[in-house]
């Protein structure tokens, strides 16, 4: 009962634990002052959030094992910002240039908030498209592949050929091709999707057990029947295997792309600041990079909860 208590309020410790030496150390004198303390502000802003959390828990048996399972994950989170905090921000133990102060980074969020949002607009709708594209030919060739031999022995050896390759490393060639920069962002996007969508959606098909479909046989089931209702449902966890997969590729690519030409977007944001030279921006770009990815891998994960209900207890993700 008390180890429980202890991981429950392990991130309030831990917040506690970071506000203490904000408040005690002053900043070294190396790191350009901001107008506010940013960080400090975060650090009470999440701690009322927990605190509030911690006391619901409570009430609510989910809120309570919620934080009992994460607390200890997020209070070595905080840990380690407060370890850069002191490193970087109280005594500048390392080059202030390339280690900014965390005030600095989360002030980005506060000064460039209009700018961002730009940015995640810009790539967002850029990255819909080229994941839309990827997917769904991903998709499409993946079932052509899992259930015609004659179309699998022709096109498995292209997709051993070029999925391997990284899409950005097309890049010179792509932008010749295109008319456009933004052309040949979707391109690589969609080709950086397409590959682990194909080979994993195949892969599926190819594995799903054959009875299944001799049942549909003796049912008397048409083979677009056999595709849609046993094959495609059968393999839907290595489809979307496959499309995590391609999600954090697809933001590789969506970086890289963005940087050639883009006009907008989080890639041309963190490629401007980097020639700028302010680290603090880079830092924060990343830091939204992050989290964008990892919201969109939790939605995925969300769907295929609901689109795999039957499999809860019997496969692990």
């Amino acid at each position: 009962m008390i180890g429980k208590q202890v991981r429950k309020w392990s991130s309030i410790f831990s917040i506690a634990l970071a506000i203490v030496p904000d408040l005690v150390i002053p900043d070294s004198a190396l790191q350009p002052q901001t107008e506010k303390a940013w960080f400090l502000l975060f650090l009470y802003i999440l701690g009322g959030i927990f605190l509030l959390l911690c006391i619901l828990s409570f009430f609510h048996k989910g809120l309570s094992k919620f934080l009992e399972k994460n607390g200890p994950l997020i209070a070595g989170g905080i840990l380690v910002l407060n370890i850069v905090n002191i490193v970087c921000s109280k005594f500048a133990l390392l080059p202030v240039l390339f280690f900014p102060s965390l005030d600095r980074v989360f002030g980005v969020f506060i000064n460039d908030r209009a700018l961002m949002v730009e940015c995640i607009l810009s790539s967002g709708k850029l990255l819909i498209i080229g994941f839309g594209i990827g997917a769904v030919l991903g998709f499409i060739t993946g079932i052509l592949i899992g259930f015609n031999k004659h179309i699998a022995y022709w096109v498995n050896p292209l997709t051993k050929m070029i999925g391997p390759i990284p899409a950005t490393s097309w890049s010179p060639l792509v932008l010749s091709l295109f008319s456009t920069s933004y052309q040949a962002a979707v391109f690589m996007i969609a080709l950086a999707v397409w590959f682990p969508v194909t080979v994993m959606t195949s892969s599926g098909i190819q594995n799903v057990q054959q009875t299944y479909f001799e049942v549909a046989d003796t049912l008397g089931a048409g083979r677009l029947y056999k595709v849609f209702r046993v094959g495609v449902p059968a393999a839907m966890p290595s489809i979307f295997l496959g499309l995590f997969y391609a999600t954090t590729g697809s933001f590789v690519t969506l970086v890289t792309a963005e940087m050639l030409g883009c006009k907008s977007g989080i890639g041309w944001y963190l490629n401007w600041q980097k020639s700028m030279m302010l680290y603090a921006n880079v830092y924060a770009g990343l830091i939204l990079l992050a989290v964008l990815c990892n919201l969109i891998i939790k939605l995925l994960f969300l769907l295929k909860d609901r689109l795999l209900i039957w499999q809860k207890g019997v496969i692990k993700w």
